[in-house]
């Protein structure tokens, strides 16, 4: 009987870590959070800083002051939008690489919230983009 207990228990390979690991480990993953929360708000900034130009220009053109520029700012403004989505969507995709990378080792990580705070911020940039693309 005890053969097969030890049998057994050979088959079930239980990956123990060690506190040193484990805090490396956590390390880790809170320096990819901060580094997540860090492209969160350069993209805040690109996002607000790109409707707000668009704003406070629409308001100047309607007293009539246009110009005939290549690149006016209604332009720059969705551009500086797009750019503060388009990094919001790379640090995401970065992130869970970094987080799958550490589940590989075998580490439980949970769910980060800056994820969550990043898919909100996207649809407050992806509202911003909507309302910058289709008022005239």
């Amino acid at each position: 009987m005890s053969d097969e207990a030890e049998t057994s228990a050979a088959k079930v390979e239980v990956k123990k870590i060690d506190v040193n690991t484990w805090l490396a480990i956590e390390r880790n993953r809170a320096a990819y959070d901060r580094t997540m929360l860090a492209w969160v708000r350069t993209a805040i900034s690109l996002i607000s800083f790109g409707f707000t130009i668009y704003a406070f220009f629409h308001i100047q053109l309607r007293r009539g002051e246009e110009d005939g520029r290549l690149i006016g700012p209604r332009e720059f403004g969705l551009t500086m939008v797009i750019i503060g989505l388009l990094s919001l969507a790379l640090a995401v995709w970065e992130n869970r690489n970094n987080m799958q990378g550490l589940r590989a080792l075998g580490a439980k990580v949970p769910p980060s919230m800056s994820g969550v705070l990043a898919a909100l911020i996207s649809l407050l940039g992806i509202l911003a983009l909507i309302v910058m693309t289709f008022r005239q």
